[in-house]
């Protein structure tokens, strides 16, 4: 638990603090002041600045620090990823050269999309490290002639609710090594021995967190198919490297293949939520992906790897949806701006800035609450994540 603990804080401030520190780079290039960029949350711990003497100053403790020339940087006592305070963002000081609100709707634009580019360049770096060290992905016999595959093995990746498999405690991440002792090599060869066997009790032999164990399974018919099954989805996964170059042209192409794929997610949620239908999909919220990175820790490092640059993306791609709060709200202020050719008020747009982050807060309780009440599912939910490979 506490192993875990601390790579979902690490993870969760890796992802934020590269959002936060695109804003801020690219401030900084259009001129823009930041009046404070910090890891953490209030309380301050600890900051420095430079003065006007070009002399740096230290602060301690959370006490005001005002007429601060250049950005305070600062560390704070919540370490839950980290902020970038842009001058004139919320639209004070809109006389100074330096602020935000002072410059072209093009330098304003890319200071608000440079947070969502980060979360993308960093979720492509990401996925190319772990195609140079190795990347756990779902391959076939012929992947093996043209790839570096290793440690192949047949792994679970979703159960049916209600299916045997379930209720004999199989889960996500398992591997089957043998059937009624019949050694297992391949999905397809494991799916024959158990549908040969019929609706008689099988010996499934697993391997979970690197312990082998063996559970005793009735298969059914289930959703009136032909042959009894356990339930659950399988693939032939293995440990899938490339060549340096490679590597990056294949982080890259996975990540824009998988943006693709989480916008139409995305869509859908919306179009069903819109319109009264039921949304298939599963939604997860801190506390699902807090449950999600414990069972990535217990896999090992690379499903780390893989499982962070899954949520940087989708950080970019929900940071960039046109709701105010949002970066992709602020976007749709600025088009806005410059259709009408003057920019909006202030007080409406700090309105609506307030309202949309009303609406996620209560979005994040919903989703937390039904965390909570449905902790089994995120097997599942990780399962149907690793198919979009």
């Amino acid at each position: 638990m506490f192993l875990t603990t601390i790579v979902f804080i690490a993870i969760l401030g890796v992802l934020v603090l590269a959002h936060e520190f695109g804003h801020f780079i690219i401030a900084r290039k259009m001129g823009v002041k930041v009046d404070e960029f910090a890891i953490g949350f209030p309380p301050r711990i600890f900051g420095i600045y430079k003065n006007r003497a070009g002399k740096w100053i230290k602060v301690f403790g959370n006490k005001k620090v005002e007429d601060v020339p250049t950005t305070l940087y600062a560390l704070h006592l919540i370490p839950l990823g980290g902020f970038c305070k842009i001058k004139g963002e919320d639209g004070e000081k809109s006389v100074d050269e330096d602020s935000f609100v002072n410059k072209k709707i093009w330098q304003k634009s890319s200071i608000l999309v440079a947070g969502v580019t980060m979360n993308f360049l960093l979720c492509a770096i990401l996925f190319s490290i772990g195609f140079m060290i190795g990347l756990p992905q779902a391959v076939d016999s012929s992947a093996h002639k043209v790839l570096s595959v290793k440690n192949t093995e047949v792994q679970i990746i979703s159960i049916a609710e209600n299916s045997p498999a379930q209720k004999n405690d199989i889960k996500f991440g398992d591997v089957i090594l043998s059937v009624n002792g019949n050694k297992v090599n391949s999905a397809k060869q494991a799916s024959e021995f158990i549908s040969k066997n019929g609706s008689k009790e099988i010996i499934l032999k697993i391997k979970r967190n690197n312990q082998e164990m063996e559970k005793k399974i009735i298969p059914k018919k289930i959703n009136d198919s032909e042959k009894a099954k356990i339930g659950v989805a399988m693939v032939d996964e293995g440990i899938v490297s490339y060549p340096f170059l490679k590597s990056i042209y294949m982080g890259f192409a996975t990540t824009i293949k998988l943006t693709k794929t989480i916008t139409v997610t995305f869509y859908n949620i919306i179009i069903d939520w819109a319109t009264g239908k039921k949304i298939d999909t599963d939604v997860a919220g801190p506390v699902g992906i807090a449950v999600l990175t414990g069972q990535m820790v217990n896999m090992g490092f690379i499903y780390v790897l893989e499982f962070a640059a899954l949520l940087s993306l989708n950080l970019a791609i929900i940071n960039i949806l046109p709701i105010p709060a949002l970066d992709g709200g602020r976007l749709l202020f600025l088009a806005f701006e410059k259709i009408r050719g003057r920019a909006m008020s202030i007080k409406l747009e700090n309105t609506l800035n307030n309202t949309g982050f009303t609406f996620l807060i209560l979005l994040v309780i919903l989703v937390t609450v039904r965390d909570f009440a449905r902790l089994d599912f995120f097997a599942g939910l990780w399962g149907k994540i690793s198919g979009l490979f």
